[in-house]
């Protein structure tokens, strides 16, 4: 599981800072988190394929978290694409683009389908054999949600030596990893926990923005393995983050204290700071293990 920053920064980008987009990608699955103006600009600056990119999930239906739709879609057409592209978003968003997309991309090879969910209760919105994607309600001045992704199981190790010192047949080694015992041709039933180790545990990760302060969403993110939560303002514009529904810095490390997450990632900065720095420092200040986002950055989960 990786994670891709393409934009880290809110409403007014700067040059550093395109709006917010992130590309995460989960066992050979790539899943695009909200698509600012200039997504696509910013996957071309850092090498970012989406050969792979099937599903968007938008948060809500602010400008920087959407305009990037439209080009985004009209260059993957002109690149050939023929998989369709699936977007996830609360129901005002087809209306919206649909009449952009049968005028502009109306010869396009691919189809363009919309999944709305409710941005007002927390539910699974996309299920696969390997990751399953539930919404985080925010506190927002239009609806927003979040996205809790997370990853399926994965199946028990083979020792290896083990296999080949019981001459197990590869036809049975499917069912064995799944946590099945080994009966011999002797009948002697051999325990799986002696044919094989533990699954890697699956991960977590909970994208939150934009949102105010809300602990109402401690309990969907409990434990993840790690949280991107916005950082529009530090502590001291408190009052200006209250005023637009943001998050300062200090209360988002006050949430990934109370959900007792392993790593915070911030973002989301205001224009009108010039350097990060000062929100991890602030952030860290409660909650170590916080890293700031910077456009381009990469995160292993």
């Amino acid at each position: 599981m990786k994670l891709t920053v393409l934009g880290s920064g809110s409403a007014m980008p700067t040059p550093e800072r395109y709006h917010s987009a992130q590309l995460l990608e989960v066992r050979n699955k790539q899943f695009l988190i909200d698509c600012g103006e200039g997504t696509q600009n910013r996957m071309i600056q850092f090498g970012v394929r989406a050969n792979r990119l099937n599903h968007i999930f938008i948060s809500h239906l602010h400008g920087d978290h959407c305009f990037g739709l439209m080009g985004l879609i009209s260059t993957l057409g002109m690149l050939g694409r023929t998989a369709d592209i699936e977007i996830h978003a609360q129901p005002d968003l087809e209306p919206l683009l649909r009449p952009q997309i049968d005028y502009f991309c109306r010869e396009f090879p691919f189809q363009v389908k919309f999944h709305s969910f409710s941005p007002y209760q927390s539910a699974v919105i996309y299920d696969d054999r390997s990751v399953k994607v539930t919404t985080i309600p925010l506190k927002h001045r239009v609806p927003a949600v979040g996205f809790l992704f997370e990853e399926k199981s994965l199946e028990r190790h083979l020792i290896r030596s083990m296999i080949e010192a019981y001459e197990i047949p590869v036809r049975l080694l499917k069912e064995i990893k799944q946590g099945a015992d080994y009966v011999t041709s002797d009948g002697e039933v051999v325990p799986n926990e002696h044919l094989t180790t533990p699954p890697t545990p699956p991960r977590r990760f909970a994208y939150c923005s934009d949102t105010a302060y809300s602990e109402k969403i401690v309990e969907l993110i409990r434990g993840v393995d790690c949280l991107y939560h916005e950082t529009t303002y530090l502590n001291e514009d408190l009052f200006r983050a209250k005023q637009t529904m943001h998050s300062t810095a200090m209360q988002a490390a006050q949430i990934a204290q109370a959900a007792g997450v392993g790593r915070l990632i911030i973002g989301h900065y205001s224009a009108r700071y010039r350097e990060i720095e000062p929100f991890v420092e602030e952030a860290r200040a409660i909650f170590p293990n916080t890293v700031g986002a910077t456009d381009g950055a990469q995160f292993d989960i």
